[in-house]
């Protein structure tokens, strides 16, 4: 497997602790749906963690298969390492 741009790990692991703000959120809110401060969090958060796998995924390719993440002209799927395997 060749070797990754630091900036790779640095920008993947942000989008990860972003992430798992977001899950946190969303379980807090789950029994808490009136917390208006939560909830701004929550969609703030969600609009930032779009963000970054926006300039992830224009820099490294595609996150997410399904429609989820969109391709360019070069199909990228395969030529770099799955997020999981890093």
């Amino acid at each position: 497997m060749n070797s990754l741009p630091e900036n790779y790990y640095q920008e993947l692991e942000q989008i990860q602790a972003v992430d798992f703000v977001l899950v946190e959120l969303t379980l807090y809110l789950d029994t808490h749906p009136d917390d208006v401060k939560a909830i701004n969090q929550f969609n703030q958060y969600a609009q930032y963690s779009k963000q970054l796998k926006r300039a992830f995924e224009a820099q490294f390719g595609p996150l997410q298969q399904y429609g989820n993440s969109f391709s360019d002209a070069n199909w990228g799927w395969g030529r770099l390492p799955w997020p999981w395997q890093v």
